[in-house]
C-alpha cells in the first residue's frame, strides 16, 4: 500500500473519530427524576397519601421511562400502577412511548401493553393519550392533560384532567365497560426553587356507568371532592 493511500485512510479514520466524539458530546446521556405529586388528601374517614412520580434516562431521541402512581391508605396500598416504557422523539415536543404497565394494588394484578404519546399540544397543554391492551381482550383508553397558568414567576396554578374508558367489564377489579372514571384537579404551587414547590389544591373524581355500579355493590363512594396538600420536586 503506497504512502498516499495510507495517509488518506489515516485522515479518514481521524475524521470519523472526531465526528463520533463530537456527536457524543452533542448528545450526552441524561437523567431526570420528577415527583409531580406527593400529597395528602383530606377525605371523609380516610386521609390517603397519593403519589405520581416519573424518571427517565437516555439521550435526545431515545429514552427509557419509569412511571409510578398510586394511593396509600391506613397502612395499605389501595392503588399502585407502574409503567416501564421506551420513548422515541417523533416530532418537536412529542414522544411516542411503548412498553409495559402493571396494576399492582392489593387485588388481582393486571398487565398491559402500553402504547401512546406524550407531548405539548397546541396552547401549551401537556397531553398524554394512551391505549392499553390488557389480558383477555381488555382495552383501556386514557387521556391526561394539564396546563400551567403563571400568576408570577413563582406562583403557578395547574388544572389537570384524566378520563378513562374500558372495552369490557372486569368485576374482579371493579371496572365496567364504557366511560369508567373522570378526575379533575386544581393545584396552586409556590416554587421556592424551580426544583421544589409546595402546593395546595382540590381534587374531584367520579365513577360512571358499570364501574359506579360495582362500587355501590361494595359499599364504596362513586364521587368525592378532596382538599390536597403536597409537594412537587425534581432533580
Amino acid at each position: 500500500m503506497n504512502t498516499t493511500i495510507k495517509y488518506s485512510l489515516l485522515s479518514i479514520s481521524l475524521f470519523i473519530s472526531e465526528q463520533a466524539l463530537a456527536a457524543a458530546e452533542d448528545d450526552p446521556l441524561l437523567t431526570k427524576f420528577m415527583v409531580n405529586q406527593l400529597e395528602r388528601r383530606e377525605a371523609e374517614g380516610d386521609n390517603p397519601i397519593a403519589w405520581d412520580a416519573q424518571a427517565w434516562v437516555g439521550k435526545d431521541l431515545h429514552k427509557l421511562w419509569l412511571k409510578s402512581e398510586g394511593e396509600y391508605t391506613n397502612g395499605n396500598t389501595e392503588e399502585s400502577e407502574l409503567q416501564l416504557l421506551y420513548s422515541r422523539a417523533v416530532a418537536p415536543f412529542w414522544d411516542f412511548q411503548a412498553g409495559w404497565r402493571g396494576d399492582l394494588e392489593s387485588g388481582p394484578e393486571r398487565h398491559w401493553l402500553a402504547l401512546g404519546f406524550q407531548g405539548l399540544a397546541p396552547y401549551y397543554f401537556e397531553t398524554e393519550p394512551f391505549l392499553f391492551l390488557g389480558e383477555h381482550g381488555q382495552i383501556e383508553l386514557r387521556l391526561e392533560a394539564e396546563y400551567e397558568m403563571l400568576f408570577t414567576q413563582r406562583l403557578v396554578l395547574t388544572p389537570e384532567i384524566e378520563i378513562s374508558a374500558f372495552s369490557k367489564n372486569d368485576e374482579a377489579v371493579g371496572v365496567g365497560s364504557g366511560l369508567s372514571e373522570a378526575e379533575f384537579s386544581l393545584r396552586l404551587r409556590y416554587e421556592i426553587r424551580r426544583e421544589f414547590a409546595p402546593y395546595i389544591g382540590i381534587n374531584w373524581w367520579k365513577k360512571y356507568s358499570k364501574t359506579a355500579d360495582f362500587a355501590r355493590e361494595e359499599g364504596e363512594e362513586t364521587d368525592d371532592v378532596n382538599l390536597v396538600v403536597g409537594i412537587r420536586l425534581w432533580f
